[in-house]
């Protein structure tokens, strides 16, 4: 479902004239609409290129719509600081916006069902002398936090607080990857920021580590308007029950954070350094494949570095050669020449995923198909077939990636290839081929962004430090 957005709520009336609050919402029932405050961002709601809807908050905030009978309808805060006053306002039923709960709201606020956990972390450049253990290691340091958040007031709270400590506040809604980066340049000597803000960021800039833990672990849970409040807070406990029984929630958070625990500072590194010295001559290629396959070139230069690191006369012991790794079979059916030929390896390579994610079926929505098609890449189509049976006789959506990706190991089981009709595949390989190059587009994407969509090129779901503006 596209979100539709709605941003004169949340616009200051500019005209003199203009003194009417804009009105509260209806009740959920009245409308048939479930008004969601969010945030732009790649821990609540960004949109592809496509202008498709996505993010962990969206997700759950759409599916806890269609358990009211109701649509969401999706409106985007520009400052989190006043994401209390519009809900005081009555201008949205509840906020999900990864709001830690930490403060009580007045003026009828009331907080739903906690369902994340979240834990700050003070940040800084590895190898910049002896790590810190506590606020007092860093009493003439500068330190930078987002002012308004909760990492604000922790770093303000301790008592007694270092009188040296020099706390530099960064306007409300800035980024974490924009705070990280000021720390990686060397502009702020630590930040503290929410550990998986940090899971998402942290890919960009390999150089910082965790210094130390500072407060309690918090809870994530959305805000609730005195409209419709006692229907939605009766609905909402319920609703976080069954998804967390029946693993929904868990999907979700593996969706969008898990692919980003699973890759290390080395591999960070090696990309970036790669980025800056090998991606400009190859990058004409890539970008010739992305015209002829409609398949953003990015994905393209992803999929190439996780098979050879860019390398065109890479070799396999079997006999895969080139920079995205072609079997002499699949470059005679594409009619490659020379498999070592960059040029020709790459554009080979992108008409041969842009088949397989075709053959991928239709009925499957992306990003899912292009992660699966992913896989097919490494396995070819039968054993990722295989692969999607096993998975939903196992009580799981074989049209769901994150669902699929739990049985791939067992494609190497004797239990379970013995009675498939593909037999035996080294499916480990495929779902770590998958989380790679996930984390090598997101680093390629925010180092390479687009200023517009380009039509006809499908682009997966972006997790960026920034997120992407509504229609970019």
């Amino acid at each position: 479902m596209k979100a539709r957005l709605c941003f004169t709520l949340l616009i200051a009336c500019l005209a003199p004239a203009c003194e009417e609050a804009p009105r509260p919402v209806p009740p959920v029932a009245q409308s048939g609409e479930l008004v969601v405050l969010t945030l732009n961002g790649p821990a609540t709601y960004f949109e592809d290129a496509q202008g498709l809807a996505s993010g962990f908050e969206y997700d759950l905030a759409s599916l806890f719509a269609k358990e009211l009978g109701a649509k969401a309808q999706f409106l985007l805060a520009e400052n989190p600081a006043r994401i209390d006053k519009e809900l005081r306002n009555g201008q949205a039923h509840l906020a999900a916006a990864a709001l830690a709960r930490h403060f009580d709201f007045p003026g009828g606020l009331a907080w739903g069902p906690s369902y994340f956990t979240t834990q700050h972390q003070v940040v800084g450049r590895a190898g910049d002398g002896p790590k810190p253990r506590s606020i007092s290691d860093i009493a003439d340091k500068r330190v930078g936090v987002i002012d308004e958040s909760v990492a604000e007031y922790l770093i303000s709270s301790p008592t007694p607080l270092p009188t040296q400590l020099n706390i530099e506040r960064l306007p409300p809604g800035t980024s974490t990857g924009d705070l990280l980066e000021r720390v990686a340049n060397g502009t702020l000597d630590y930040a503290l920021v929410e550990s998986n803000r940090l899971t998402l960021a942290k890919r960009f800039f390999p150089q910082l580590e965790v210094a130390f833990n500072l407060g309690k672990p918090v809870d994530y849970a959305w805000l609730v308007s005195p409209v419709d409040k006692r229907r939605i807070l009766n609905a909402a406990g319920p609703f976080f029950d069954r998804i967390r029984k029946d693993g929904t929630l868990k999907r979700l958070v593996d969706r969008y954070y898990g692919h980003a625990t699973r890759i290390s500072a080395i591999d960070s590194e090696a990309l970036l350094e790669k980025i800056g010295a090998q991606l400009p001559k190859l990058r004409p290629h890539f970008e010739e494949a992305e015209r002829v396959s409609g398949i953003d070139w990015r994905l393209i230069a992803a999929l190439g570095y996780q098979e050879s690191h860019w390398d065109p006369a890479a070799t396999s012991p079997t006999g895969v050669r080139g920079l995205m790794m072609l079997t002499d079979e699949t470059a005679d059916r594409l009619q490659i020449a020379n498999r070592i030929d960059a040029r020709e390896s790459i554009i080979g390579g992108s008409r041969y995923f842009a088949l397989l994610r075709e053959a991928v079926s239709p009925r499957i929505p992306e990003p899912d198909r292009t992660w699966l098609a992913l896989a097919a890449y490494n396995l070819g189509l039968g054993h990722m077939e295989d692969a999607r049976v096993l998975a939903q006789k196992s009580g799981l959506n074989p049209d769901k990636w994150q669902d699929v990706r739990q049985v791939l190991p067992r494609l190497a089981d004797p239990e379970s290839f013995q009675q498939l009709k593909h037999g035996y595949a080294r499916g480990g390989e495929a779902m770590q081929l998958v989380d790679n190059v996930r984390n090598y587009y997101d680093i390629l994407a925010r180092m390479n962004p687009r200023d517009t969509p380009v039509p006809g090129v499908a682009e997966p779901d972006q997790l960026s430090t920034k997120g992407a503006a509504p229609g970019k």
